[in-house]
């Protein structure tokens, strides 16, 4: 079997349940395992901006006229004669788009199948690694996974305080301007103990109460933008910053953008040092395997409880 991975965190599910092997073209962004970096990329980015800001306008406006934010090299893509190919459709600005798939895969005979990956909450990215695992075959070993994935969750669901009032966070997804995360991120965010008032789960119709016991069946929509009037006026206990498919680097350098803003000490969470930079490229971002990792260290450092943060996960306090 031959496969083609246009998303990242599907390339690491494959990656995850032994299926490095069976990838023979990937996207610019698919970066781990390690192993496949070898594999030909098969898209490149139109974007050029420097700092969110800039990168926000290009996206506002090629998502305004139908523009795609990516190239796709239709001739490669056509040698690789992939059967599978692993995809989503949820985010616009994530992958390449529906369409220039389309052109590509309509010159491939017989056509690949397309399995389009949408996780919106943790449960859905355990039932991600299934679905990778039967388009390529490796059923019993995305099985195995979950398994383990599951249990290294709930075994840190379980150190939370689920009946305290928990400290109030704001996940900031971007800086310029000021989105605060959805989907997945609220609902880790609450399941460590925390509140997201910003942009906050919400209970699935017919759940009633015992909310503390019934968190896998609330849901968030996606990322808000937000004013920063409306983030100070949140008052947040903690915040992250983890811009979306920035590195630890550029992390920093939207983060001193943000410090140079008049409104960021009124922030309580600045005055008492509760700041975190994390790696969005790596943790997060993508609603694959490595939201364990990322709900590992967003319980331990909300709860002082570093014997919780996975060794060598990828983040800093601000200084």
């Amino acid at each position: 079997m031959r496969v083609v991975s246009l998303l990242p965190s599907a390339t690491e599910t494959l990656g995850l349940i032994g299926g490095s092997v069976l990838l023979v073209g990937r996207s610019h962004e698919c970066d781990c395992p390690t192993e496949i970096l070898d594999r030909p990329p098969l898209t490149t980015p139109r974007t050029t901006g420097a700092n969110p800001a800039e990168i926000d306008l290009e996206v506002h406006g090629a998502l305004t006229t139908g523009r795609s934010l990516y190239r796709l090299d239709g001739a490669l893509f056509a040698d690789l004669r992939p059967d599978v190919i692993l995809t989503q459709s949820l985010c616009s600005g994530c992958s390449i788009d529906e369409a220039t798939l389309r052109k590509a895969i309509a010159g491939i005979d017989p056509p690949p199948r397309v399995v389009s990956l949408n996780p919106t909450t943790i449960e859905g990215v355990f039932d991600a690694v299934l679905a990778v695992g039967s388009a390529v075959g490796l059923e019993s070993a995305a099985k195995d996974a979950v398994v383990s994935l599951r249990e290294r969750f709930y075994r840190t669901a379980e150190c939370v305080p689920v009946f305290a009032d928990g400290p109030c966070v704001a996940f900031l997804e971007w800086t310029d301007p000021l989105f605060v995360g959805g989907h997945w991120i609220p609902q880790l965010i609450e399941r460590a103990g925390a509140r997201h008032p910003l942009n906050p789960t919400a209970a699935m119709p017919g759940l009633g109460s015992g909310i503390a016991a019934q968190h896998d069946q609330r849901r968030a929509g996606p990322s808000v933008r937000v004013s920063a009037d409306e983030l100070v006026a949140s008052q947040p206990d903690a915040v992250v910053i983890c811009p979306c498919g920035f590195d630890l680097d550029r992390t920093r350098d939207a983060a001193g953008r943000l410090s140079a803003e008049p409104w960021w000490p009124d922030l309580g969470a600045v005055r008492a040092g509760r700041v975190a930079l994390v790696d969005g490229a790596q943790m997060f971002s993508r609603p694959g395997p490595r939201l364990v990792d990322a709900f590992g260290w967003l319980t331990g450092w909300l709860n002082d409880r570093p014997d919780l943060i996975p060794p060598g996960f990828p983040w800093e306090p601000m200084l």
